[in-house]
């Protein structure tokens, strides 16, 4: 046995009973994050994985280097509020971007908020916020070690003076501010036992909508929605375009389907003062509606009604039963409708995603007719900002090779054209080095499977060049092209190719194909990705003992269930933050909304499709013989309280004992548990530029790889 993994207690008397099916749960008591033995078993872990982490062979030059490529200015779109512009901006290596404001685009910019103040370490984030309508006030959330726990503050725009507003047990909440400054509506969820700081793992249920009054205490603030027969229900509330209407928009778990409710502000004798007069436009959960503008009481909405791939439609609040609702922009044959936003009062501004690249176009609101398309490379768009009552936008472009480029379009001025706003180059990156191009390829039902490949420019298909093949393939979330440093240093100076495999149960092509992924659908997505790595193989890139194969959350379950299904098929094995225990997951914090897309242990039928492949239970039993499984490097962190530690911890011990034991396993099977860190969002760049660094080493010393300059 290669390596010496640390001794984990099994619990063989802890058996669960799933509709008459008996199920061993040996660590189940690696559920507690706070009792000492889990602590134990962590600190064990970490004590045989940083030592190796830090001395693979590249280990030294891939962190110098991207931390060299790294350091670039980043610039989010500016925005409008008031008489000022807003915008994010990291001078390269700031651990959080930093919030400017200036007079306007050609006067000089002054920093308006900087969270890097707010903590030592960078573990402190903006995690949200929002200018009132002519800029009075900011709100803002703030959310520490990475937890999905937010605490609201507010601070006067003008003079940055700090208010004594304090809003706690925020999380996934909306912010919108009524348009007289008066207050602000939010989403927070009642005190629940024990501790609430992102290690816990109590379940997140009976979300609430509240109103709160600027200067007053949080106790004081008015609840206006509440679903105590629903505890599921999420809801979130924006304010219309003229300032008159709360539109309210409820979903229960994460499929692309809500409820639409509405009042009407100007209709309250009291003002918000109690548990709004709702009245309800859609009382099911058949289709996605998403507020784009109104002009009095006709509402324009994106919607999947009838339409897999969106379409706008017009709905008139006096009128608003079915039949009298009115197609503006039909469904395109092919395309997907992405965003839709007002500009301009009389434009909208349409997105639209052909094969897994955007495009861009103007249509005109009052008639829907096509006017131009906007010129854009092969990408995304990755950043928009406009309002209907601004005549200008900006929007942002960013590619596998391009870090960013801002475009401004004024639409008050006749014949003009998008303009380069800001154009970010890294030095030491030279775009033309690298060739990017799109491939489909046959997964294993005959369904075509777009694949992005990033390589040097001109390399030959001799089978031996190392693979980073990334995937997702879940809730609707599009994999389109975007910029990552450590990506394309593992091309330029590990000889790599990146390839990024677009699997079903993501929305490349809208509802669709993400329900081709979904539910008793899932194999596909498990399917999907393997076949791309056939397709590799097959095609003369690689080998499989020269792929490594990423995925994160729902792309770390993709990896587990893809090795346990295939391990011959890979070199070696990335699992960050994975959904691993298929049968609990709905039991923790807010796993219960990703039921739309597993299913559900506690129903028999749903109970056999995730069965079949929960990673934590088709790992191979102990004692067995079989096929070595290829190197595996598992992350999760303490204060992820989106996809629990608990997850990655039971896979871990569970793989170490079946797997790690055998004499044929000769490759390293790890677990990385960072610290004051959570699921991804808000991470500092130093934790996120470490963390880039042990995950390519690793790659690197179980591929065989070295550095090249």
């Amino acid at each position: 046995m290669a390596f010496q993994y640390p001794e984990a207690r099994r619990d063989e008397e802890k058996i669960d009973d799933y509709h008459g099916v008996k199920i061993s749960d040996p660590y189940w008591w690696l559920e507690d994050p706070d009792n000492d033995e889990t602590k134990a078993f962590v600190e064990e872990q970490n004590k045989l994985t940083m030592p190796y982490l830090e001395q693979c062979e590249v280990r030294a030059q891939f962190q110098q280097r991207l931390t060299e490529l790294y350091n670039y200015p980043k610039y989010s779109c500016p925005y409008k509020r008031g008489k000022r512009y807003f915008y994010s901006h990291n001078e390269g290596l700031q651990n959080q971007y930093v919030l400017y404001v200036q007079d306007s685009l050609e006067s000089p910019a002054s920093v308006f908020f900087d969270p890097n103040k707010l903590s030592e370490d960078g573990t402190v984030a903006l995690k949200m916020g929002r200018l009132s309508e002519d800029c009075e006030y900011f709100a803002y959330g703030l959310s520490s070690a990475g937890s999905d726990w937010v605490t609201m503050k507010i601070m006067k725009a003008d003079d940055l003076t700090q208010l004594p507003d304090v809003l706690e047990r925020v999380k996934f909440s909306c912010l919108a501010w009524t348009h007289d400054a008066k207050g602000i509506f939010y989403n927070c969820y009642p005190l629940q036992d024990g501790k609430a700081d992102g290690t816990e793992t109590t379940t997140n249920l009976n979300q609430k909508l509240f109103y709160h009054v600027i200067g007053t205490q949080q106790s004081e603030d008015v609840l206006v929605a509440e679903f105590p027969d629903h505890p599921k229900w999420h809801s979130s509330v924006i304010i219309s375009d003229d300032g008159r209407y709360a539109v309210l928009c409820i979903t229960e778990g994460c499929e692309p389907v809500n409820q639409l409710w509405y009042c009407d502000l100007h209709q309250l004798p009291n003002g918000i003062s109690g548990l709004l007069p709702w009245v309800k436009v859609v009382d099911n959960f058949e289709a996605q509606y998403s507020y784009v503008t109104n002009e009095g009481t006709v509402f324009t909405f994106r919607t999947n009604l009838d339409a897999p791939r969106y379409c706008v439609i017009n709905v008139d609040l006096q009128k608003p039963e079915t039949e009298n609702w009115s197609t503006l922009i039909p469904q395109h044959e092919k395309d997907v409708l992405g965003f839709v936003q007002c500009v301009n009062q009389r434009y909208l501004l349409v997105n639209y995603v052909r094969d897994v690249k955007d495009v861009l176009h103007l249509y005109e609101l009052s008639s829907g007719r096509w006017i131009r398309d906007l010129p854009l490379d092969v990408g995304t768009v990755a950043g928009l900002s406009c309002k209907k009552k601004h005549s200008d936008f900006f929007y942002k472009f960013t590619s596998f090779t391009t870090p960013g480029i801002i475009y401004h379009y004024d639409l008050s001025k006749p014949d003009a054209e998008p303009t380069i706003f800001r154009q970010v180059e890294v030095k030491g990156v030279e775009p033309s080095d690298y060739q990017t191009s799109q491939v489909f390829y046959p997964s294993k039902d005959g369904t075509k499977i777009p694949m992005f490949l990033v390589h040097a420019r001109g390399i030959e298909k001799n089978g031996s060049h190392p693979v980073f093949l990334h995937g997702y393939g879940g809730f609707e979330n599009a994999l389109q092209p975007y910029y990552n440093t450590a990506n394309l240093l593992f091309v330029r100076h590990l000889g790599g190719i990146l390839a990024v495999a677009n699997i079903r149960g993501g929305g490349e092509y809208g509802q669709t194909w993400h329900k081709a992924g979904t539910l008793a659908n899932k194999q596909n997505c498990f399917d999907d990705f393997q076949c791309a790595a056939e397709f590799l193989i097959k095609e003369g890139y690689t080998t499989a003992s020269r792929i490594a194969i990423n995925g994160a959350s729902n792309g770390g379950l993709l990896v587990a269930a893809c090795v346990n299904q295939r391990p011959d098929l890979f070199g070696c094995a990335v699992a960050e933050v994975g959904v691993m225990d298929m049968l609990k997951f709905h039991k923790f914090t807010i796993g219960h909304a990703w039921t739309t897309d597993y299913g559900c242990a506690d129903d028999p039928e749903q109970f056999k499709w995730l069965i079949r492949y929960s990673p934590l239970h088709n790992l191979p039993q102990p004692g067995t013989d079989g096929p070595s499984y290829p190197a595996m490097l598992l992350l999760t962190a303490d204060h992820d309280d989106r996809v629990v530690p608990l997850h990655t911890l039971k896979y871990t011990a569970t793989l170490q004992h079946s797997v790690g034991r055998r004499a044929s396993q000769k490759r390293p099977l790890l677990v990385r548990v960072d610290t004051r860190s959570g699921h991804g969002a808000g991470k500092p760049t130093a934790k996120a530029i470490l963390e880039d660094t042990h995950i390519f080493s690793f790659i690197a010393q179980n591929l065989g790889l070295h550095w090249r300059e």
